[in-house]
């Protein structure tokens, strides 16, 4: 039997995944800017109009503000709030000229805008790092421990002992691999390479496919090769390593996220998985309803596909900003401010029409369309 959480859970759990991630993501832009001497105009959690704030002893503004889907860090220079350059910056005294974000050398405002990404990754390794910690990792080889009758697995011959070493090229070292690996893949033909009795064995199958759901009713196709593993390797993790394991499944859930985006763009995935903030809130209150562990898990994940959308080169977000101080660092000159002023206006468009259709996925995750339709 499914069961969802009360909209109080809901919008509690959304706010302590949202709040905290967009408070340390524009905290990067800050303290990187404060670095290098640029002048804040502003620090807001929100967009829109201001519901309250306060100005520090260095002008600052923080504030919150009407939508907390987000928020920004003005600096002096910036148009508005997607740090657009504003074109009087150039008129200003020359004190004042040096301490706008336009001010400094490319490779200075570059790590700016980069900060704040780069602080998202720092959280999801820091909080991956300390669960390690606490709960070590999994160590399982990649041995089979058992084969499903009439799976990818059975049909290709693989048998108890086995060992796989790599699927469609990628190495395969733990039980985990695999997984990782297949679940993302339903339906996918793929090439498996395999030691069996001292020999090296190459045989090509399709993952087989299974719909899942959880406890909340929500539904995941996932891809299955058929196997189990053998008795669980428990790996126990120091302080030391700690880091380490925290950046290698940083890099992990990384992969994975750019392979779904990947699979979407392609067409072997519907567009519907995309979600946006309304199917975050609901994920957040379900996780929230499991514990801490498992929200603070979610907020890793969560925080690493922060990270990363911020860094695709579309003008507005992060990456858009680093994209033209590349250009600009090759060829020695800003890019022309009506070329910027465009190429942000295009870039708007497409993260409307983004929400839009994720907004209008999220409603079907909620039910309202079969709703309305009756279906």
């Amino acid at each position: 039997m499914s069961h969802s959480p009360g909209l109080l859970v809901t919008l509690v759990g959304f706010a302590l995944v949202i709040g905290p991630l967009v408070f340390l993501h524009e905290m990067g832009h800050y303290l990187a800017g404060r670095v290098f001497g640029v002048k804040i105009d502003a620090f807001s959690i929100g967009f829109g109009r201001e519901l309250f704030g306060w100005t520090d002893r260095r002008g600052t503004r923080w504030k919150f503000s009407v939508l907390p889907l987000g928020g920004y860090v003005k600096f002096a220079g910036d148009l508005n709030a997607a740090s657009t350059p504003d074109p009087a910056w150039l008129e200003l005294p020359a004190e004042e000229r040096a301490r706008t974000l336009q001010g400094r050398p490319v490779w200075q405002r570059a790590i700016v805008v980069a900060a704040g990404p780069i602080t998202n990754f720092v959280v999801a390794v820091v909080i991956l790092a300390a669960f390690a910690m606490a709960y070590g990792v999994d160590r399982t080889p990649s041995i089979v421990g058992g084969v499903s009758p009439g799976s990818t697995a059975a049909a290709i011959g693989l048998q108890t002992g086995d060992r796989i070493t790599a699927i469609d090229g990628r190495a395969i070292n733990t039980f985990e691999d695999v997984y990782e690996f297949a679940v993302l893949r339903p339906g996918y033909p793929v090439v498996i390479e395999y030691e069996h009795s001292g020999s090296r064995i190459r045989r090509a199958g399709v993952l087989g496919t299974a719909v899942q759901r959880d406890s909340f009713g929500n539904t995941f196709k996932k891809g299955l090769l058929g196997i189990s593993p053998t008795t669980p390797v428990p790996h126990r993790v120091g302080l030391f390593e700690a880091p380490v394991v925290g950046v290698e499944m940083t890099g992990r859930i990384l992969r994975s996220t750019v392979e779904g985006l990947g699979q979407i763009l392609s067409g072997r995935r519907s567009t519907d998985e995309l979600g946006g903030p309304l199917r975050i809130a609901k994920v957040s209150g379900e996780q929230f309803s499991l514990g801490w562990p498992v929200l603070i898990y979610f907020i890793a994940g969560v925080s690493i596909n922060l990270g990363f959308i911020n860094l695709l080169p579309v003008p507005l977000l992060d990456g858009g900003h680093l994209f033209f101080y590349a250009i600009e660092a090759i060829r020695r000159r800003p890019v022309a401010p009506n070329v910027q002023e465009w190429a942000f206006r295009a870039g708007l468009a497409a993260i409307l029409a983004l929400m839009v259709m994720v907004t209008f996925n999220d409603l079907g995750a909620f039910g309202l369309w079969k709703a309305l339709t009756g279906s």
